[in-house]
């Protein structure tokens, strides 16, 4: 109403005035210390108080609601005396919130598990596979086999995600159940359940950190340089990081000992060895079965039906799961010592989308949110990540939207092999980098890309 009055009289409505407040001395414009690289995403209620020396201190109380940073804000800006100054997210920085904000953002629903939706899950899939087994076999074409390894490949990777929450708990409230559940899905697919079930607790634990993590944690540059140089072309040159899953269940990764399949293993306490041997029991019958199919239908069709499914399978497992937390555009900060925290470490973790396959592996590609709270079903983790995206702000990282098939994620995969190495030995904050030489030497695989070295903190 205001604005019309003034319009009608001629008049145009006074300039907005910045609410920092103005001494008289102009020529030192002051600083305010509360708008710092570290909290400058994160506005809220209080004050910020200013200190000017002789002219005593005075505050300016903001009466707003909290404003959480957005991922659509391209970058920070502050304002002094008219000037306007960018700021750089730092994502090794401290985050403004804290972990009970972010699951207070959760609706209460997500957190219920439905153990009837989720055999559902398990019904559907389990279907596919035996229907795709038939079909493969009535057809017996020799153009329709690829089609079968590939699709069948990736129905045993969605048995594993499956079997994966089992292990978590947010299949169902029982925890029989879960076991039982488990124990066929992940046999069948001859991965040992506890072993693994165990091993990547410990990931989840310790996401983000450098040495504790347990799972394609990175390397220090100390630990790089004592790898023979066959062994560093085997970790950072395709197709060899995407067969590692099995030779990790066996042996682990470099710098660690121990093996899924040994109760005595420094993976588990005394209180699990139970729980190894049971798992390891059932992995040798599944094993045992195999190796007797092939004798009764011969081993080529025991290939063709099971053997180059299970090996789409580990790629599945080795793509998605690397990227996870490598390949973002930006680089990803790494945790030692007093910096590193179970949320700081949860936030270094990446959403992927994959297009159809979102829907067939249960969404695992949306894993921030999973990362942090994997009690949570995975059918509902795509409405907790919606709810939770506010408070992360730009410690979310949106992913590239995918077409019906995710073949972008194997530039990302490429593009990291390429140029995330090893970490510095010392800092409690680092980055990857880059060891010329290896990279040069596959320059094949993809186009070069811009390298930034960061140096630890």
């Amino acid at each position: 109403m205001a604005s019309w009055v003034l319009s009608q009289c001629g008049l145009r409505p006074l300039p907005h005035v910045s609410t920092i407040p103005r001494t008289r001395i102009a020529a030192k414009p002051i600083k305010l210390p509360a708008l710092t690289k570290n909290n400058i995403t994160h506005l809220g209620f209080g004050s910020t108080r200013i200190s000017s020396g002789r002219f005593g201190s005075w505050g300016v109380k903001v009466s707003a609601p909290l404003r959480v940073a957005s991922t659509e804000d391209e970058e920070e800006r502050m304002i002094i005396n008219g000037d306007e100054e960018e700021i750089e997210f730092d994502p090794g920085s401290p985050p403004p919130f804290k972990l009970a904000d972010v699951k207070a953002a959760i609706p209460k629903h997500c957190w219920v598990k439905d153990p009837w939706r989720s055999m559902s899950y398990v019904v559907r899939d389990v279907v596919v596979v035996f229907g795709l087994a038939f079909a493969a076999v009535c057809i017996n074409k020799w153009y329709v086999w690829p089609l079968y390894w590939v699709a069948q490949g990736t129905m045993f990777w969605a048995l594993f995600v499956l079997g994966h929450d089992c292990g978590h708990g947010s299949f169902s409230n029982n925890q029989k159940m879960n076991s039982v559940v488990g124990h066929l899905l992940h046999s069948s697919i001859l991965v040992p359940y506890h072993g693994w079930r165990i091993s990547h607790r410990t990931h989840h634990q310790n996401h983000g950190h450098v040495e504790n993590d347990e799972s394609w944690h990175p390397l220090s540059e100390r630990i790089y340089r004592t790898l023979d140089k066959t062994t560093q072309m085997l970790r950072f040159t395709l197709p060899f990081p995407l067969l590692a899953y099995p030779f990790y269940l066996w042996n682990r990764s470099p710098g660690k000992t121990g093996s899924h399949f040994e109760p005595s293993s420094d993976l588990f306490v005394p209180s699990e060895k139970k729980d190894v041997i049971t798992s390891t029991v059932c992995w040798t019958a599944m094993a045992a079965l195999l190796v007797g199919l092939s004798f009764v239908i011969g081993p080529i069709q025991m290939l063709k039906l099971y053997g180059i499914p299970y090996w789409v399978f580990v790629m599945w497992l080795d793509l998605v799961t690397y990227l996870h937390h490598h390949g973002h555009e930006d680089k990803l900060p790494w945790y030692r010592g007093k910096e590193w925290s179970y949320l700081r470490g949860g936030l270094t973790t990446l959403d992927r989308d994959y297009g159809l396959i979102n829907n067939i592996h249960h969404d695992i590609g949306t894993h921030v949110v999973h990362h942090l709270f994997p009690q949570i079903p995975h059918y509902h983790l795509v409405e907790a990540t919606e709810a939770a995206k506010p408070v992360f702000g730009k410690y979310y990282r949106e992913p590239k939207k995918s077409g019906p098939l995710p073949f972008h994620v194997l530039g990302n995969f490429i593009t990291s092999l390429k140029k995330d190495h090893y970490v510095s030995d010392s800092g409690d904050v680092v980055y990857y980098q880059t060891d010329p030489k290896l990279s040069s030497n596959g320059e094949s695989m993809a186009e070069d890309s811009t390298c930034c070295h960061y140096k630890s903190k």
